[in-house]
């Protein structure tokens, strides 16, 4: 470290692992990272996550003035009385409380009522399915909780001790907060959980200050993974992020409000004090491991297999819900593959299928988005299938804008350092980082492709319906 350089660090408490990263905090240049592992399940005893913390900065965090935590969103976790944590975390993938969503759209009048208080739909993901699932299945656990976190919450309250804090971009997927009036709906709570009505975290502003760790190093606000994604990735006006990771997300921020009464879009804050509509499948890069391993390929066999096909696989598509989905019309959804004929079911179509399936999935959610407020002038094109030659390949034509590919990074981690460096800051705005200046720009589709990709938005649209009403 030189002598005017300034250190913010930045975590990422991620389903599978915890990701640090310290920056410059005026540049936002990484300076070290360090990083440890998860268990892999769908619940997990929150000192798993300290554990991982603890591990991933020992001996990373000389000479860093502020922190912040991002984490995965939605989990559950539950303190009792004496601080302790009363059961397992539940996290966002654990689907247990898949009946307790239904239930829930239904006592508070449908799907339109919960668009309208809080700005989406539940499902089995959010917090609020959780602690009905709670209640019902374990009440003597429910009886002991007296505060619930979420588990950057709970990170940073481990981090400063006191007051429990959150932000109101992670507060948003929890159920039970409006982001667009900027409040608990404990109404909504004390339904789900009850009668009870346990503690909640007080919401920060974007750049708030949660405190300060026991040798004096600032902790900022924190906010969920997918806010500090689009903060480290300055995603303005026009920019629309599609990340292909195990799920696949697309998101974008807007200076108002979402509120779709479909599902489709859960209407999120960002952690700037704007919004962010976000719409999430489960099946996104899992597709095409999955694919790769029916054709007994690697990934990288895989693209070549789909690059050696022609644009729309010879008539084959794939609906690619090989794990379900995330919204309510599609909770038991299965994987499809229409169109087989005996001269065209070759492994390079399967593959190109695979590919154009997949992205087709996440262009029905730059679909969605457009439809609340976002316009879409190009694409941010993130997580790790997005290294793919043949997704590279195939995303021009099948979004139809186009496409950059940032350089492969832990946004949510760096996301969460610039938070840091804006809280230790205070000021009005964040601090700038600069551009991407090693972003790919990925050949842009002429009036063919255009048309191609129209062809196959309509086809997979047109098979969607036929098979599942949608």
């Amino acid at each position: 470290m030189t002598n005017n350089e300034v250190l913010v660090a930045g975590v990422d408490s991620s389903t599978q692992s915890t990701k640090v990263m310290v920056c410059d905090a005026r540049t936002g240049a990484v300076v070290r990272s360090g990083r440890a592992e998860h268990p892999d399940t769908t619940e997990v005893a929150p000192a798993e996550w300290w554990s991982a913390l603890t591990s991933a900065t020992d001996g990373l965090l000389d000479g860093v003035s502020a922190i912040s935590v991002a984490g995965q969103q939605h989990g559950m976790v539950t303190v009792d009385d004496d601080d302790e944590v009363v059961r397992p975390a539940l996290l966002w993938n654990d689907t247990r409380s898949a009946q307790a969503a239904t239930d829930l759209t239904a006592e508070l009048g449908g799907p339109q009522a919960w668009a309208e208080a809080i700005g989406s739909v539940p499902v089995a993901s959010f917090t609020v399915t959780k602690l009905r699932w709670l209640a019902e299945h374990e009440p003597d656990r429910a009886d002991r909780v007296a505060r619930v976190m979420l588990p950057h919450d709970w990170l940073t309250w481990r981090l400063v001790g006191g007051e429990p804090v959150t932000d109101r971009g992670d507060a948003s997927g929890t159920g039970y907060f409006s982001p667009a009036k900027g409040e608990y709906r404990t109404d909504i709570l004390t339904r789900a959980f009850g009668g009870r009505h346990p503690e909640l975290p007080r919401v920060l502003e974007p750049a708030g200050v949660a405190g300060y760790t026991s040798d004096g190093t600032l902790v900022s606000a924190g906010t969920g993974d997918n806010m500090a994604a689009a903060f480290a990735l300055g995603a303005g006006e026009g920019d629309v992020v599609v990340s292909l990771g195990t799920s696949g997300t697309v998101f974008g921020v807007s200076e108002t409000p979402a509120a779709d009464p479909t599902g489709t879009v859960a209407g999120f804050a960002d952690a700037t004090g704007r919004f962010l509509p976000l719409a999430c499948t489960l099946n996104a890069a899992r597709v095409l491991t999955a694919t790769a391993g029916l054709l007994g390929v690697d990934l990288a066999g895989l693209d070549r297999l789909a690059l050696a096909a022609a644009p729309g696989a010879g008539g084959l598509t794939l609906l690619p819900y090989l794990d379900g989905e995330r919204t309510p019309n599609l909770p038991d959804a299965a994987g499809s593959l229409f169109g087989l004929r005996r001269a065209t079911m070759t492994p390079e179509n399967v593959a190109r299928a695979a590919v154009e399936g997949m992205l087709c999935g996440l262009a029905a959610g730059l679909d969605a988005v457009r439809e609340h407020g976002i316009t879409v002038r190009r694409v941010l094109l993130t997580g790790g299938a997005a290294q793919s030659a043949s997704v590279r390949a195939v995303a021009p034509i099948v979004f139809g804008v186009p496409v950059v590919v940032p350089e492969p990074r832990e946004h949510v981690a760096i996301g969460a350092a610039r938070q840091a460096a804006w809280a230790r800051a205070a000021t009005a705005e964040p601090p700038a980082w600069g551009g991407d200046g090693s972003a790919v720009r990925l050949p842009e589709p002429d009036a063919g492709d255009a048309a191609e990709g129209e062809r196959l938005r309509g086809r997979y649209a047109e098979v969607r319906q036929r098979v599942h009403g949608v």
